[in-house]
């Protein structure tokens, strides 16, 4: 093949977003000043090129009936090749990739899906499933050993479809490969909306959102894909297993939850109806000062525990502020809003103010009224909200250029109790920033805010930042932050947190996972794997590995395991 097969438009292959994308010259000055602030600089390097990689040639060929499916151009086997975590951007910067998909596949429907599993399960091809490729966790990294005559890589664009509405139930049938732009535009005319919007909406589909157990849009109660997912359709090498659609059930384990979380270790999710709901009409937004940032979190403890379920509820803290740009780092910042489609909020915002005033914080009350001005109003996407939100979307975006100069750039994600919360705020900041200091001889920026709120926990969610060493390159800034990442992984695991929130498993985080899930439990998934993908050849080395082959932790952070 000489171009790529893909319909879309063409994206970055060592950086986040589309080929054409840049950040602004504001952007570039903010960011320098940030590099600075570290011990770094911000130069121009030259971006890496398809040209500065020679890449293997592919160990396997289709067959003629499936070969038109097939492409082996460098842009797109590079594309799926890796995933967006600090690890797969600093490989590809310092022009490193030590694995590499042999051909990439873009079926138009099951049947072609079906096909391309029998013949990757006749000839002892791995198969890694691929949504957006937005994994920051080794999720779609082709390490899956050495038992493996070839890997290929299987896209879900072109299954991108919104299938079936019922504005009765309020409900859609959606296809695996949707990206988030994608069934939110289907879904408009019909005036509804899926309302899960995590960072990598743009470039993230409903298969891996279900696949990952992906955290969203919402702050407390409908938290995470798990709650919007009403039945699920998975193409296994060994048949379809499609779950009933009802509200709810009680007839035995439910099947969905077995899909949920499974990372493409277990078949293809090709579509799912989900629960979606009207377009929200009315807001409601504060930004509130804490000067103690442990009385905000009891704040935000009481108002996951009011059951007055806070659409957004992000809690940064001083530091986080100044990476976020909303603060001065004197100071917390809790951002608070509801949304409904269905009633104005005064009331629930008038109950939630009185929690922060109960706990010292402070907010404009003008500010507050002007959030909740009238419908289609703009008014809540200003001040210290509208700046985090602005801020949120575009990091990924500044962190591209930063990580060609040698800086280390990450984040990680967790959650835990609220008894455990502030012992496991400290032990996981003192922990990490002396792995930091140990392996770069930098002082430690590393900074956290709450994602996500349960009546019995926070999901806090750290950004670290560190120059990679004295002599800076994307190379040595990866040795260090293997280090960094290994005892990150050991400290949310041993202050009682969990390895992941919502980035999950892959191979980045399989140690911790190993960890806190009991063996019975991993066995009891292999054996369901053995079922649905006898041959072992579904994203091998993720969660698992397949009984009778050991793949082991492989991948960005094997070096340090």
């Amino acid at each position: 093949m000489t171009a790529t097969l893909s319909r879309r438009r063409p994206r970055r292959f060592w950086g986040w977003g589309y080929a054409d994308a840049a950040i602004t010259a504001e952007e570039k000055a903010r960011l320098g000043l940030m590099m600075a602030h570290l011990g770094g600089r911000l130069l121009d390097h030259p971006v890496p090129q398809e040209s500065d990689f020679a890449l293997p040639a592919p160990r396997v060929t289709p067959p003629a009936s499936l070969a038109a499916m097939f492409s082996t151009t460098p842009l797109d086997r590079l594309n799926h090749s890796v995933g967006k975590s600090y690890a797969d951007l600093a490989r590809l910067w310092a022009r490193d990739l030590p694995h590499v998909v042999d051909t990439v596949a873009f079926p138009d429907d099951e049947q072609a899906i079906v096909d391309i599993l029998d013949w990757a399960g006749r000839n002892n091809i791995a198969v890694m499933p691929y949504g957006g490729g937005s994994s920051v966790c080794g999720g779609v990294e082709p390490a899956v050993g050495e038992s493996y005559a070839g890997v290929i890589s299987l896209d879900m664009e072109r299954l991108s479809k919104v299938l079936e509405v019922d504005r009765v139930s309020r409900a859609a049938r959606i296809q695996g490969g949707a990206l988030g732009p994608e069934l939110e535009a289907q879904l408009k005319p019909h005036g509804l909306t899926l309302r899960h919007f995590p960072q990598s909406f743009e470039f993230s589909t409903l298969g891996g959102w279900i696949a990952t157990r992906a955290g969203g849009h919402y702050a407390s109660l409908l938290t995470h894909i798990d709650d919007l997912v009403e039945s699920t359709r998975l193409l296994t090498p060994s048949g379809v297993s499609e779950s009933r659609r009802l509200p709810g059930s009680g007839a035995g384990p439910a099947p969905d939850r077995l899909v949920l979380g499974s990372e493409g270790t277990l078949g293809i999710i090709t579509e799912a109806w989900m629960r979606v709901q009207d377009t929200p009409r009315f807001r409601a937004s504060a930004s509130v000062c804490f000067v103690d940032y442990l009385k905000a979190a009891e704040c935000v403890r009481a108002l996951a525990q009011s059951a007055l379920y806070p659409t957004n509820c992000r809690l940064l803290d001083p530091l986080e502020t100044v990476f976020s740009q909303v603060g001065d780092g004197s100071t917390a910042i809790l951002v608070l809003g509801f949304e409904s489609a269905d009633h104005p909020l005064g009331e629930w915002m008038r109950r939630a103010l009185e929690l922060v005033r109960d706990h010292g914080g402070e907010f404009d009350a003008d500010a507050v009224a002007r959030s909740m001005a009238a419908e289609g109003s703009a008014e809540h996407r200003s001040g210290a909200a509208g700046a985090w939100r602005a801020a949120f979307l575009r990091m990924p975006y500044w962190r591209d250029p930063a990580v060609g100069c040698g800086m280390i750039m990450d984040t990680f994600e967790t959650a835990v109790t609220w008894d455990k919360f502030p012992a496991f705020y400290a032990g996981v900041r003192c922990a990490v920033a002396a792995a930091i200091e140990r392996v770069t001889g930098q002082d430690a920026f590393i900074s956290c805010r709450f994602t996500h709120i349960y009546p019995d926990g926070p999901a806090p969610y750290f950004t670290i930042a560190a120059v990679g060493g004295a002599d800076p390159s994307p190379r040595s800034a990866l040795a260090a932050w293997r280090e960094i990442k290994a005892a990150a992984n050991a400290a949310v695991i041993d202050h009682g947190g969990t390895i992941t929130h919502h980035h999950a498993v892959g191979r980045d985080h399989r140690g911790g996972y190993e960890r806190e899930v009991s063996g019975l439990h991993r066995q009891m998934l292999a054996a369901a794997k053995r079922v649905v993908d006898p041959a072992g050849i579904l994203n091998p080395g993720v969660l698992f590995d397949p009984l009778d082959r050991t793949v082991g932790i492989t991948g960005a952070l094997s070096a340090a395991v």
